[in-house]
């Protein structure tokens, strides 16, 4: 485990807290900035709300299958170049993105976008690398504080770009912050991982490993249908914002921000606590307060009486129970085999956002003109209730396992 002194922009040292906020935050901020400007960009390409919507669960699925490539191969190379590399590769798409002609070719280039996974992985096996298993959990918990600010100021400013210079603006701003970010990561992101010496083949050789532990599998999944909960939010708010309640791109970027209010709070409850009460725990309220969330708007959507207030309001709580969760679930599941680290969290993170690639392309599906608010929220209560079951298999396998 990584012991040597951290020292802020010294390539010769483990990275400061910083560098890899701003590495999570990437990835999140990539996924949603643009989302208010959905309905314009279709109306821009002429093409159906629903063929754009696809820009979130086609990023997502494309995310998760280069999770499970670039784990094992951090694990030989190491986490530095693997993410230099790829924060490289995710500006040449997203000017891509900018200069598409077409609909269908700006969803190729959205999907190239999706190797910004490589910030969000590698940031939290960096984490594992230089912390056991609790404290992990508390600092994945701060670091990916970034994945919470930055959705909770990111979709507001992404309506505003939108309304004062297009949609594009908002390509252009990850086009600016993506260099500042490679900039920090070249700088100060020292070698965290002991490189395995062993071959790509040896080392993808080894997810059977991980697949034959249960409790890899709970962690795992505690963590995607939490999430799932949120992935599903991302495909169908922006219609649910501008269909149903009738928000303009910046009012939808302002309320779309709820659930990052939540996740923030979540995040700094995983910081400051999970060392002290654990992760089986932080894990299983986490997933319970997800879900209370979604059942208490479900229940004002089914008697007509829900608002834009009631509707954004509750996910704060699907928010708050995301952070709590998605942190401690994450550190547990690189912790099954802490040698695997990389691998883990490749593996761990596809699996979770191949979940929330399913369910958000089947929220954006689904909701079509006349429709409400409840099969979003059904589809978000559903993956709720099974994270739930999830975290509780794993205690119930962690008590029969305990010596």
């Amino acid at each position: 485990m990584q012991t040597s002194q951290r020292r802020f922009l010294n390539r010769q040292s483990p990275p400061h807290i910083s560098t890899l906020i701003l590495l999570s935050g990437l990835s999140a901020l990539a996924m949603n900035v643009f989302l208010p400007s959905l309905p314009g960009m279709a109306e821009h390409y002429q093409v159906e709300y629903r063929l754009m919507a696809l820009s979130v669960p086609l990023y997502l699925a494309v995310n998760a299958i280069i999770q499970i490539l670039i784990g094992p191969i951090s694990d030989k190379v190491g986490r530095r170049p693997v993410i230099l590399v790829g924060i490289v590769l995710f500006l040449l798409a997203t000017v891509g993105c900018i200069l598409s002609p077409t609909a269908e070719i700006f969803l190729l280039f959205r999907m190239a976008q999706a190797v910004s996974a490589v910030a969000m992985v590698l940031s939290r096996a960096a984490v594992r690398d230089l912390y056991d298993q609790d404290k992990a959990a508390s600092m994945i918990g701060y670091v990916t504080m970034g994945m919470a600010v930055v959705p909770m100021v990111g979709p507001a400013i992404g309506g505003v770009l939108d309304q004062a210079f297009g949609w594009t603006a908002n390509f252009w701003l990850l086009l600016v912050l993506a260099t500042i970010i490679l900039t920090f990561s070249y700088l100060d992101f020292g070698e965290t991982a002991h490189k395995s010496g062993k071959t790509l083949v040896a080392q993808f050789q080894e997810y059977p490993e991980l697949l034959r532990s249960p409790r890899f599998w709970g962690y795992s999944l505690a963590s995607g249908l939490s999430s799932g909960s949120f992935f599903a939010y991302l495909g169908g708010a922006p219609f649910v914002g501008t269909e149903i309640y009738g928000l303009t791109t910046a009012e939808l970027g302002l309320y779309f921000a709820s659930p990052a209010i939540g996740y923030f709070a979540g995040n700094f409850m995983s910081g400051r606590y999970s060392t002290r009460f654990g992760i089986n725990r932080m894990v299983f309220w986490g997933c319970w307060i997800n879900g209370v969330g979604v059942a208490l708007s479900l229940i004002l959507a089914f008697a007509g009486l829900d608002t834009v207030y009631s509707f954004f309001g509750f996910m704060t709580l699907v928010g708050l129970g995301n952070g709590m969760a998605i942190p401690n679930s994450t550190a547990g599941a690189l912790s099954v085999r802490p040698h695997l680290a990389g691998t883990a969290a490749g593996l761990s993170g596809a699996m979770m956002l191949g979940v929330g690639a399913g369910l958000s392309a089947l929220a954006g599906w689904l909701l079509v003109p006349g429709s409400t608010a409840v099969p979003l929220l059904l589809i978000m209560q559903a993956t709720a209730a099974f994270g739930l079951l999830s975290i509780l298999l794993v205690i119930k396998r962690e008590r029969q396992i305990a010596p």
